[in-house]
């Protein structure tokens, strides 16, 4: 940014200081100490910064308003400045569409009840945090946004004078009952779920141990083999789960009343519900340990994935073995509990290049690669899923390295696993099928 700028925009920001109230900090509360105690916290320099997001129980304590209702969602940070200068919090960095208190507090006013106006437009006021925060000052307070359930990213970006910090953080939000809540595959070590853990590091050795697994996940006695394991995933909270966040994939419900109701409501409304529950598959004897998706405008059509812990590590990190399958549509079928289930994409080798696109975007991928182990089914003789959807692949599995660091489009590294000019990228271009 250009010097000049950046004085002008700090000689603001310092003026609207000055002017515009004192330094917040949130008042206590019993509903406080639980996000405070989840909160996600890191240190840059001399700046330490703790931030969580708030659930429709907290927030209507905190506020006294149920914010949830009107689809807003408080986060909370809180930032100690141990540097010899102010930082400013943007709020857009958080959301770009982040909401003013007092918008938010003229939303959740009363018709006709100026008062109550009054009385919400001064608590909003007080919980909301207020810029600057000042060299050897403690600030924080709530920034309103738009509502995520389950989980969202929270990018927290300070700016100064020719200076800045930047944290993403991967905040759970209590409320939505997801599969890793139950499966608790972020509590632990990867022993936990999946045995003795072997931690690769040689790349022929992890490669074969790659294509050893077994092709397909099963139903649940492992008796009938259903959607192609055609992704691995290499990572964990903060790099892995976090660039799939900031890609705006979602966590799902759990199968349960409350989610069945509200899949019903929104097939017929055909509203988006962007965590509407995933069918169970198995995998090392147990159904999957997390589930996300992408929903388009409606509860048909999304694109899916499954993730299964492992027992292997890769230089450290977690491996995580998937599938993902584009579902296009649905129908009745007698192979589901519930009598219905979504009609997958049957080029399940296109939903893994639109992941691998989507992440490039997420600065989080760092290295690309290809093994085999899926198996090839071609077009003209396709194999079947659980739910007797057909489907073609060329056999080969996705594998995506992520790391904390950014990694820019250009400095993505190509794993030379399986070349990628005898895999099924090139061949997809060229013929338009395995």
């Amino acid at each position: 940014m250009n010097s000049a700028v950046t004085r002008v925009i700090v000689t603001v920001v310092a003026a609207v200081g000055a002017f515009g109230g004192t330094n917040s900090v949130a008042q206590d509360s019993p509903s406080q100490a639980a996000h405070v105690s989840r909160a996600r916290s890191g240190t840059q320099g001399g700046v330490r910064v703790s931030a969580a997001a708030l659930s429709a129980e907290e927030s209507a304590a905190v506020y006294g308003a149920r914010l949830a209702d009107k689809s807003i969602q408080p986060v909370w940070v809180e930032v100690a400045n141990n540097e010899d200068v102010p930082y400013w919090l943007m709020y857009a960095g958080l959301d770009p569409d982040f909401i003013p208190a007092s918008e938010a507090a003229e939303a959740m006013a009363s018709r006709n009840s100026g008062h109550k106006l009054e009385e919400l437009d001064r608590r909003f006021s007080e919980l909301a945090f207020r810029n600057p925060i000042p060299p050897g000052a403690t600030v924080s307070g709530f920034v309103l946004t738009n509502l995520h359930e389950g989980a969202r990213l929270l990018q927290i970006d300070l700016f100064a004078d020719r200076r800045s910090h930047s944290f993403s953080f991967l905040a759970t939000v209590p409320g939505l009952r997801t599969d890793y809540q139950k499966s608790r595959v972020f509590d632990g070590d990867p022993a936990a779920t999946s045995g003795d853990v072997t931690d690769y590091t040689n790349d022929a050795e992890f490669v074969a141990a790659l294509e050893a697994l077994p092709c397909c996940a099963t139903n649940k006695d492992g008796s009938r083999n259903g959607d192609p394991l055609n992704l691995v995933i290499i990572g964990g909270v903060e790099d892995a789960f976090s660039s799939l966040v900031r890609r705006g994939w979602t966590p799902t419900e759990v199968t349960w009343k409350g989610s069945v109701l509200r899949m019903m409501s929104s097939a017929v409304s055909r509203e988006r519900y962007p965590y509407a529950p995933i069918s169970n598959l198995y995998l090392f004897g147990r159904p999957q340990d997390i589930a996300l998706q992408k929903a388009r405008d409606n509860i048909h059509q999304r694109n899916h994935l499954r993730l299964w812990r492992s027992s292997m590590l890769y230089h450290g990190k977690s491996v995580w073995v998937g599938q993902i399958s584009r579902d296009i549509g649905s129908r009745m079928t007698i192979h589901s509990p519930t009598l219905t289930t979504h009609k997958i994409d049957p080029d399940v080798d296109e939903a893994g290049r639109a992941l691998l696109e989507d992440l490039v975007y997420s600065q989080g991928l760092h290295a690309i690669g290809l093994v085999e182990g899926v198996g090839k089914a071609p077009k003209s003789a396709p194999r079947q899923n659980l739910t007797t959807d057909p489907y073609y692949t060329a056999g080969i599995r996705s594998v995506l390295l992520f790391d904390s660091e950014l990694t820019s489009l250009t400095d993505i590294e190509i794993l030379p696993w399986h070349p990628f000019e005898q895999g099924f990228l090139k061949q997809a271009i060229e013929t338009g099928e395995p």
